[in-house]
């Protein structure tokens, strides 16, 4: 008689026990300092105080810089030359010394080498005073917030060249050998995915390598989470450390594990592309925020549902819907399919304690990765 030694999953986990399984156990990894062209995406670990900018007055059009005091009198019937501390100035540049405003082209009259105001200006217009794009009593970012792109432009626009940064490295990993267009796009995906949220990833030959490794702060395979004949990753995981989980109550995604070889979390995420970014979504990227000390930044859009959604109770279920004529379509539940997926514009949630949405009922879409 042959022993069976299928992995089977046992009950399903709630969702929020699921999360909370970690939420408790995972700290934040230690901060570092790198170079502002590497830092998209990651989450901040100290407030980023800009220096004073401009340090001095700067024109913010192209003129005359002048005392405004001396023009105040200027019209179209009344001109007034400019003054000894007068002169030309570019976008940008600075202001001279006895100098608090910018006379636009337009208002300036010119006779041979003398410029005339014809219309006055006030202290301080057309310039930017110093300290008036950033100063260091006020922080461009917080600790815990994710850099954007836009807060790259800014700090580098005021000289600053690196900042310190919560980066979680993460060994990404397949449960077996096998090289399927559906197992690389997964990988690939999940490989972006965390980058994105700021992540270091390393793609190791095996979950075997990845768990072994000991310069990663978190580990996630690849597929091998069911119950088939060569489905084996939990074993594995159970093997090399601690199993805490073997399926969650989220669909798609229900084999998903999570467990620790040491102090590093392990997620185990079904080899379905679309298992895989259901367990991303509500799972994964939840992980690597809080090694990072951060948060997940999604900013959903508010939209009616065209027609009813149906989920079973005890279930965390994500849908994929398209928009259109302001309203939202769903694509599928349960398998979502690769054409379910490319037609959607993004996924809605249906909570557990739900057993769906009725049409017409407001709901939020996210945005895919």
């Amino acid at each position: 008689m042959v022993a069976d030694s299928t992995q089977r999953i046992a009950r399903l986990t709630p969702l929020d026990a699921f999360l909370a399984s970690f939420q408790s156990r995972v700290a934040a990894v230690m901060p570092r300092r790198t170079p502002l062209s590497q830092a998209l995406g990651a989450v901040l670990a100290e407030d980023v105080q800009p220096p004073q900018c401009p340090p001095h007055p700067i024109a913010l059009r192209d003129g005359f810089a002048v005392a405004a005091a001396e023009i105040a009198d200027a019209g179209p019937y009344a001109p007034v030359p400019l003054g000894l501390t007068a002169c030309r100035v570019d976008v940008g540049g600075a202001l001279p010394s006895g100098t608090d405003a910018v006379v636009p082209l337009d208002a300036i009259i010119l006779r041979g080498e003398r410029a005339e105001a014809i219309a006055p200006v006030a202290p301080g217009e057309g310039i930017l005073p110093p300290g008036g794009d950033a100063a260091p009593a006020t922080a461009l970012r917080r600790a815990g917030e994710r850099l954007r792109a836009l807060d790259l432009a800014v700090m580098a626009a005021t000289g600053i060249a690196d900042v310190t940064i919560r980066s979680p490295r993460l060994a990404l990993a397949r449960a077996s050998a096998a090289r399927t267009p559906v197992l690389n796009a997964v990988q690939v995906t999940l490989s972006r995915c965390a980058a994105t949220a700021g992540c270091m990833v390393r793609e190791s030959s095996s979950l075997a390598e990845a768990l072994s490794e000991g310069q990663c702060d978190a580990v996630i395979g690849i597929g091998g989470t069911g119950s088939g004949r060569r489905d084996d990753a939990v074993q594995e995981l159970a093997r090399r450390g601690r199993l805490e989980a073997h399926g969650i109550a989220i669909c798609p995604g229900e084999t998903a594990a999570l467990g620790f070889v040491g102090n590093r979390p392990v997620l185990l995420v079904p080899g379905r592309l679309d298992a895989a970014l259901a367990v991303w979504l509500l799972i994964g990227r939840q992980l690597m925020a809080k090694l990072a000390a951060g948060g997940i930044d999604d900013v959903p859009i508010v939209t009616v549902l065209r027609r009813k959604v149906t989920s079973t109770i005890g279930m965390t279920e994500l849908i994929p819907v398209s928009r259109s004529g302001g309203m939202a379509e769903p694509r599928g539940s349960g398998y979502l399919s690769l054409t379910a997926l490319a037609r959607s514009d993004g996924w809605i949630l249906v909570p557990a304690k739900s057993e769906g949405f009725a049409a017409g009922s407001e709901v939020a879409i996210n945005q895919w990765p």
